[in-house]
């Protein structure tokens, strides 16, 4: 028999496991790992990472953290049972959500970052040279000192002069603010049943609260779940749809991220319409960021924004619109599944 393989269920109990089944050869010892982190993705989907070690476990007052060291992807920030972020792909989800915005924006200044506690939005959106000011508002001061202490990467965002840091909910730091923002973006945990925040995903939040938030010529960006050709009618079409009943031009855009499991989505929107093209994204990037992009240039953006059939078709068929008493989830996560 090979050896035993702990594996670290999300439910925060270890399961050892033998390394073969029945009637089946042993594992080649050389591919054998000592302990595994197991994330549901739905009842009957799981998908595992090989670890070196847990670095940290523990509980804020809203919700549990994770900080994993995995074979594959590095560093992985684990919240409430599901992956946050991994270290060696999650320049991906990041540049996503926070370059195209800022550079279809003409000149933005000021960016209010819903959620965001790692950090890596913030750091984003700092890498802009004419950006006066990003305000990071997140819920979990646990989370966000954990992030500070432990992410490395993104010390220097943290001590940013440029960076304004707020503990409190989202939904009532936009509300009490007069001030409006260039730039507001949702980098927001996915719609999770018995979780608070679904709220800030609905029309009433987007349209009484949100929107009266953004600029004249404001842009808005949210994260917007998995939209892979399977996965894409669990929220990404329904954040879609209802975003298109506030605002009058809409852009659905997606990318694959390897430690997701999947293709992931983000909706951006304005009342102005997003205008420019390739070449002009790539001058504006040299003009306005730091440093070399890893992911994004025009071309890919424009790429990105185009839809296979399914999925197209989806997101033009989709009616459902998101209310506090008619919400979608996403399946399998926060479920009581916790490292």
């Amino acid at each position: 028999m090979g050896e035993a393989v702990e594996i670290f269920y999300p439910n925060g109990f270890s399961k050892i496991c033998n390394g073969t089944t029945k009637n089946q050869p042993p594992v080649d010892e050389t591919r054998q790992f000592d302990s595994w982190y197991e994330e549901e993705i739905d009842e009957d989907l799981k998908w595992s990472f090989a670890l070196k070690s847990v670095l940290y476990k523990g509980s804020s007052e809203y919700q549990d953290i994770a900080l994993l060291d995995t074979k594959r992807f590095g560093k992985v920030l684990v919240i409430d049972g599901k992956m946050q972020s991994a270290e060696v792909d999650e320049f991906i989800y990041h540049e996503c959500l926070i370059h195209p915005a800022l550079l279809f924006h003409s000149n933005p200044k000021t960016v209010f970052v819903m959620g965001g506690g790692e950090g890596s939005a913030a750091r984003e959106a700092l890498r802009h040279k004419f950006i006066d000011e990003v305000v990071m508002c997140d819920i979990d001061e646990e989370v966000v000192n954990f992030c500070r202490r432990y992410l490395t990467v993104n010390r220097d965002a943290f001590c940013n002069k440029k960076l304004n840091l707020v503990i409190n909910d989202a939904k009532a730091e936009l509300e009490k603010r007069t001030e409006k923002f260039d730039i507001i973006v949702g980098d927001l945990a996915d719609p999770v049943e018995g979780g608070p925040c679904y709220q800030l995903y609905t029309k009433s939040f987007y349209e009484k609260i949100l929107k009266p938030k953004l600029n004249e010529n404001g842009i808005f960006v949210t994260q917007a779940g998995p939209a892979g050709i399977f996965t894409h009618k669990e929220v990404f079409s329904s954040i879609y749809h209802t975003i298109r009943q506030v605002f009058k031009y809409v852009l659905a855009y997606t990318a694959h991220v390897p430690s997701f499991a999947d293709t992931w989505g983000w909706v951006m929107a304005s009342d102005q319409p997003f205008s420019i093209g390739a070449e002009e994204i790539d001058k504006r990037i040299a003009e306005r960021v730091d440093g070399e992009l890893l992911y994004l240039n025009g071309s890919s953006f424009l790429s990105s924004a185009t839809m296979n059939k399914t999925v197209y078709l989806s997101l033009l068929n989709e009616t459902h619109v998101y209310t506090e008493e008619n919400a979608r989830f996403i399946p399998g996560h926060g479920l009581g599944n916790h490292l």
